[in-house]
C-alpha cells in the first residue's frame, strides 16, 4: 500500500522557470507553504516568500542554512542551464546538484529531495522504442550528458542512504506559460507576430517526440514528493511518440491563422532535443510507484499554451 505526505514547507529551486512556476502553483494549490528559490525574482512569484541564490556559486554550508532557516521538508531542483562547452554545462546543470548533496546532509532535520533530470539522457533509440527506466543512457548531447551525470549524483547518493529522494527524468513540455527559448513558445510566439497576408515560414525536424503538458509534470513531482516509497528513478512522460509536423499544425489551428499562411518546411532544427528523431516514454513505472497519469491532452495544451504567450515574447531560436 502506497503512503503518502504531502509536504508541509517546499524550496522550490529554479522557481523562476518555466517548470519552476507551475511546480510552485502546484504545491501551493495542495497547501504546502513554497519557498522560491532562483537567481533572479520574478512576477509569477510575488506570493511566496522568495530567496535571492545562485545555486552554482554557492556552497554547501551557505545553502544549508539557508534550507534550514526557512524550515523546508522538501526541496525540489528545477534547475538547468546551458552553456557551448563541457565546462560551461557542468557549471550549470553538475555543480548545483553537487553543492545541494552537501547541504542536504547538514540539516537537522531529513529533507526529502526530488530532482528533475531529462529524458535526453538516454539518448537517440531506435524508433518504436519506449524509454523505461532500464534503458542504458548513452546521451548524445553536452546538455543531456551533463544532466545524466547530475542524475547519477543524486542517484548514487540516493542508493547510499545519504538522501530521501528520487529523479524524475521529464520528457518535453508544453502549456501555459511556455519558456520562451522552447520551440513550441517561440512558435506561438511567431504566430502571434505573424501578418495573414505576409504569412510565416516555419522549419520543423522530420521527428516523433513525447510531450507532456507541464502541470502534469508537476503533478508527477508532487506525487513524487508525497510518496515515500517512490521509486529512486521514474520517467514522465505522455507515453505518445507524436509527429512534430502534426503538433504545430494543431498549434496553427488553435492560433486562427488560415493554414494556408504558415508554410512548413521539414529540415534539421537546432534544440536540446537534437538527434532524437524518436521518443516515447514508457511511464508504467510512475503509474505503480506514485499513481501517476496525465490528464491534458496536447490539443487542450496547446490552446492554453496560446493564451498566455504574447507577440513579445522571444525569440525564435529553435
Amino acid at each position: 500500500m502506497t503512503t503518502t505526505d504531502m509536504p508541509r514547507r517546499v524550496a522550490v529551486l529554479g522557481a523562476s522557470g518555466c517548470v519552476g512556476r507551475h511546480l510552485c502553483a502546484a504545491f501551493a494549490a495542495r497547501g504546502a507553504d513554497v519557498v522560491a528559490i532562483a537567481r533572479r525574482n520574478a512576477p509569477h512569484l510575488r506570493p511566496y516568500p522568495f530567496r535571492s541564490l545562485d545555486l552554482a556559486q554557492c556552497t554547501g554550508a551557505g545553502l544549508a542554512a539557508i534550507l534550514a532557516d526557512e524550515g523546508v521538508d522538501t526541496v525540489v531542483n528545477a534547475t538547468l542551464g546551458w552553456g557551448s562547452t563541457p565546462e560551461e554545462m557542468a557549471h550549470s546543470n553538475v555543480r548545483p546538484v553537487e553543492r545541494l548533496l552537501a547541504a542536504l546532509p547538514r540539516l537537522p532535520d531529513p529533507v526529502r529531495l526530488v530532482h528533475l533530470g531529462t529524458i535526453h539522457e538516454y539518448g537517440p533509440v531506435p524508433a518504436g522504442t519506449s524509454l523505461d527506466e532500464d534503458v542504458a543512457p548513452r546521451p548524445a548531447s553536452l546538455y543531456a550528458q551533463a544532466k545524466l551525470t547530475a542524475s547519477r549524483l543524486v542517484l548514487d547518493a540516493v542508493r547510499r542512504g545519504e538522501v530521501q529522494g528520487s529523479v524524475l527524468r521529464l520528457t518535453n513540455t508544453v502549456g501555459p506559460h511556455p519558456a520562451r527559448e522552447s520551440f513550441f513558445g517561440a512558435l506561438a510566439a511567431r504566430l502571434r507576430r505573424a501578418d495573414p497576408a505576409e504569412g510565416l515560414d516555419v522549419t520543423v525536424a522530420a521527428a516523433r517526440r513525447d510531450y507532456v503538458d507541464v502541470r502534469d509534470a508537476a503533478d508527477a513531482v508532487l506525487a513524487a514528493a508525497a510518496v515515500r516509497s517512490a521509486a529512486p528513478l521514474l520517467n514522465i512522460g505522455r507515453g505518445a511518440a507524436v509527429d512534430i509536423h502534426t503538433m504545430v499544425r494543431t498549434l496553427i489551428t488553435v492560433s486562427g491563422l488560415p493554414s494556408e499562411a504558415v508554410r512548413v518546411s521539414v529540415d534539421d532544427v537546432p534544440s536540446r532535443s537534437a538527434g532524437a528523431d524518436w521518443i516515447q516514454v514508457d511511464r508504467s513505472r510512475a503509474e505503480r510507484s506514485v499513481g501517476w497519469r496525465p490528464r491534458h491532452a496536447l490539443a487542450t495544451s496547446f490552446r492554453d499554451m496560446w493564451d498566455t504567450v504574447g507577440a513579445a515574447d522571444g525569440p525564435y531560436t529553435a
